[in-house]
């Protein structure tokens, strides 16, 4: 009965056809059991009732055959895609097997330069915090001074300072921070929390969509042209050798429009062969909306009914406020130069 009180629900808020919006959920990493350095994070019990409610409720497409449906009108009722960022490993030991034990599908953003043993900035961040043990870290370089954190909640505070220090920061100087930061730890952070090349090859086996990240996560809006086109092919190209065939998809690195990427790199992911995109801004997609800037949103609600509701009130959400491209309606298209 409770199922299907949620499918008559979700067919009157996302009724299908042309007036029917399309709800893209995103995640990143998923754990098997609720750390505490990593508050918003569904640890695997968590994303399993969340997977539950969707596939009682929701008809989940992959994002491409979304994306085209929806430009065209002939979304199913009830229609949703599943999203996760950067390429974790715990997105293959944990939500893979969630998803086939629920009949879902999803696409797994990958950011090629982390594959098989690399380590995201903001894990070395969270790593270090977790390790101090009492001890200060010196934090002059970029500007918060001698630092203690005794207890979980300074921890967390510390961490999000130090990330939000350095997300914008180049590439090169993020890595040497980053460096220094492990220096004076003094111990080693683990090497395994991306996925391995077989696995991203098996994710693609198992009926899961793979898409392009960009190779190393910067920011594209504080690249010049050039060294955000090389992000972009690289990250496509490492992906069409180990699945032989050219990945689809792919999701802005942070994502938030006119900040993190602008309409200079909505042309270069279109023009790299990718036929949707999609970005961090809040909210659900119309078919209006630019496909290759499709928004998405976050689902931290403990609770799968709190899940569900938020699932109901973002198809009333105000559309988010995209970029502006002259390109746009060649982008809506879908056509590119593959």
């Amino acid at each position: 009965m409770a199922a299907a009180l949620l499918r008559t629900a979700a067919r009157l808020t996302y009724p299908g056809g042309s007036r029917s919006p399309l709800p893209i959920l995103m995640y990143h990493r998923v754990v098997p059991r609720h750390d505490p350095l990593l508050p918003d994070v569904p640890d695997a019990a968590r994303l399993a009732d969340q997977f539950r409610a969707l596939s009682q409720a929701f008809t989940v497409l992959p994002l491409e055959e979304a994306a085209d449906r929806l430009q065209a009108g002939t979304l199913p009722p009830r229609a949703a895609c599943i999203t996760f960022d950067d390429g974790y490993r715990d997105n293959y030991d944990i939500a893979l097997p969630l998803l086939k034990q629920f009949g879902l599908t999803a696409t797994f953003f990958v950011a090629t330069g982390f594959v098989d043993g690399g380590r995201m900035f903001n894990d070395t961040v969270i790593e270090c915090v977790r390790r101090l043990q009492g001890r200060p870290l010196q934090l002059g370089s970029i500007g918060l001074g001698l630092r203690h954190a005794d207890g979980t909640a300074a921890r967390l505070r510390l961490a999000d300072e130090i990330v939000q220090k350095i997300k914008y920061m180049g590439l090169t100087a993020r890595e040497a921070f980053c460096a220094e930061l492990q220096a004076q730890v003094g111990e080693p952070l683990p090497d395994d929390l991306m996925m391995t090349s077989s696995q991203v090859r098996d994710m693609a086996r198992q009926g899961m969509t793979i898409g392009g990240h960009t190779r190393d996560h910067p920011i594209l809006a504080r690249l010049d042209r050039a060294e955000a086109a090389h992000e972009i092919a690289v990250n496509r190209d490492a992906l069409a050798s180990l699945l032989d065939e050219a990945p689809r998809c792919f999701a802005y690195p942070n994502g938030k429009p006119q900040l993190d990427y602008t309409g200079e790199h909505i042309d270069l992911v279109r023009q790299a062969g990718y036929r949707v995109a999609v970005s961090t801004a809040w909210g659900v997609a119309t078919r209006e909306t630019d496909r290759f800037q499709l928004p998405r949103f976050g689902p931290p609600d403990r609770h799968p009914a709190m899940f569900v509701a938020r699932l109901m009130r973002m198809s009333c959400h105000s559309q988010p406020q995209l970029v502006p491209t002259p390109t746009a309606g060649a982008a809506s298209s879908g056509r590119s130069a593959a």
